[in-house]
């Protein structure tokens, strides 16, 4: 056996796992107000980097079959926090909750690095300007992770990263990327970013761009690829700051492509330089 306080879930104690199945993501955030709340982390490979991260696991929660099975290595690192765990049907039939992904993990945050921390040796890093879609968030990490950018900084109103979907999707990245919100408004972050010594490009659709392969853009010591918000892009006073405005070419009449897929190409090509 590989834990001594595996908890079988029933009626009497079900609410015990509610801070896997009811609580919402933002009441996780508070949990421990004024301390530092709590976030899920979903499936063996996201609670891997988490706990590599050094993440504090509080609870899990998974199926009986896990234990022993795919989520065996994770188990094992936990210690002796609390582990819920039944068949699958009946987990969904005492909480009501479908486990799809194998496991969960309710993990204490920590606190964030300083930008001027995580930037300092930093010589590409992504900006996101109110990126609110979860979905996007991780799979901007997981380009962000693979395609050479050394930090993510994010404007205050984007979503978390640590948001169950937002890791998830991003594979656990978010764990391996340094990232930290900005802490001065919207309007202020480009002139901010200048001071830290990133020149900026901005990734818009306007006719007064430079290419994206652009030796210019190849030949800054360190540089900020910044996006935008899904739909409206960014900010006018964000773009009219920067010093390049950047454009992906598009064929076959397609006007733009989503953030995430976006952050892919300006990721490769912006980054490929310290590859």
């Amino acid at each position: 056996m590989l834990k001594t306080s595996i908890i079988e879930i029933n009626e009497s104690n079900k609410h015990e796992t509610e801070i896997f199945t009811s609580l919402s993501e933002p009441v996780l955030l508070h949990y421990y107000e004024p301390e530092l709340g709590l976030f899920i982390a979903e499936s063996p490979k996201v609670i891997e980097r988490a706990l590599d991260s050094g993440y504090e696991p509080v609870s899990l929660l998974m199926s009986r079959k896990d234990i022993e099975g795919e989520a065996r290595d994770i188990v094992s690192r936990c210690g002796d926090v609390p582990l819920y765990t039944c068949d699958d049907e009946k987990i969904t039939e005492i909480t009501g909750f479908k486990l799809i992904r194998g496991a969960l993990c309710a993990m204490r945050r920590r606190e964030l690095p300083t930008v001027e921390e995580i930037c300092r040796n930093a010589r590409r890093i992504a900006v996101l300007e109110n990126v609110v879609n979860p979905t996007n968030m991780g799979a901007i990490f997981r380009s962000a992770a693979a395609l050479n950018m050394d930090a993510v900084l994010l404007t205050k109103d984007c979503t978390d990263p640590l948001y169950r979907r937002s890791s998830r999707v991003s594979m656990g990245t978010v764990f391996q990327v340094p990232w930290s919100y900005i802490q001065c408004g919207t309007s202020e972050y480009p002139e901010y970013l200048h001071k830290l010594g990133f020149a900026t490009a901005a990734m818009a659709l306007r006719d007064d761009t430079v290419d994206i392969d652009d030796e210019r853009l190849n030949s800054e010591e360190k540089l900020a690829v910044i996006m935008g918000t899904e739909g409206e892009g960014l900010l006018d006073a964000t773009i009219n700051a920067a010093d390049y405005t950047v454009k992906i070419p598009m064929a076959h009449g397609v006007d733009s492509l989503n953030v995430a897929a976006a952050s892919a190409v300006a990721f490769w090509q912006l980054g490929r330089r310290f590859k």
